[in-house]
């Protein structure tokens, strides 16, 4: 039962109708705001930055060269939605690293579950600021150290037919160690343990990564998948991944 390959999906699904019971809500509010905060100004001075550099270089006159403009400009916001895309996840985590500790944590009170006295309140949240950046950043030199070899295998003839698939896999299995690490470190499990844990739980785990990497492409539901994400690796952890030994 527990490496039903569905069950890691139907935990996301459940995970964002969480998102608005009484209660919770607070805790999905701020990172959101700040998120959306953040990547506004992205794009607002992106959008500033192209257009000095198309009036420097391609001044919008009569000349030949202006169609190029129109060119550009469609190239440019197809790029910046993939850039979105894909850093939309690491700056995310980083900004509200704190809060989904926290949200992990009201999540499993309203399921019923239980904490170590230490781990709950805003007032740890606080203390847990610093530990909860270095796991981001351990949990991103994790990724990179995976990702750049998997990135050479399309440089090379023959292989490079199999790299989209086994970055689709490793995109998953990350995404599933990504957000697993808020509800088993509110339970003080080092990332071997939870490696370990989702490990024995892959199938379910890679189904979770999988879902959730659909849900970033969806525009505005992308905006939620972070906390409803949070949400469901914590009902994961709730109901399958505590009852595995590590």
């Amino acid at each position: 039962m527990v490496n039903n390959p569905l069950a890691g999906a139907g935990y996301l699904i459940q995970g964002l109708g969480l998102l608005n019971k009484p209660g919770l809500r607070r805790f999905v509010a701020i990172p959101l705001l700040v998120n959306i905060i953040v990547f506004s100004l992205l794009i607002w001075l992106g959008i500033g930055q192209f257009e000095q550099l198309m009036d420097r270089f391609l001044p919008n006159d009569e000349s030949w060269l202006s169609w190029l403009r129109w060119l550009l400009w469609p190239l440019f916001a197809i790029t910046l939605i993939l850039i979105i895309f894909y850093t939309f996840t690491v700056i995310a985590n980083l900004i509200a690293a704190p809060f989904n500790g926290l949200l992990a944590e009201k999540v499993e009170h309203y399921l019923g579950g239980e904490l170590p006295k230490q781990s709950t309140g805003a007032k740890q949240m606080f203390k847990d600021v610093a530990p909860a950046l270095l796991s981001e950043l351990r949990k991103l030199l994790y990724f990179l150290l995976r990702a750049i070899p998997l990135l050479i295998l399309f440089l090379i003839p023959g292989l490079n037919v199999a790299a989209p698939f086994l970055w689709m896999l490793f995109s998953a299995w990350f995404l599933a160690l990504e957000y697993g690490d808020y509800p088993m470190a509110n339970h003080n499990l080092a990332f071997k343990q939870q490696h370990k844990r989702l490990k024995q739980a892959r199938l379910p785990s890679l189904s979770f990564g999988g879902g959730l990497t659909l849900m970033m492409m969806v525009p505005i539901l992308n905006f939620f998948a972070m906390p409803a994400a949070v949400a469901g690796a914590t009902l994961f952890w709730h109901e399958r991944l505590r009852h595995i030994k590590s």
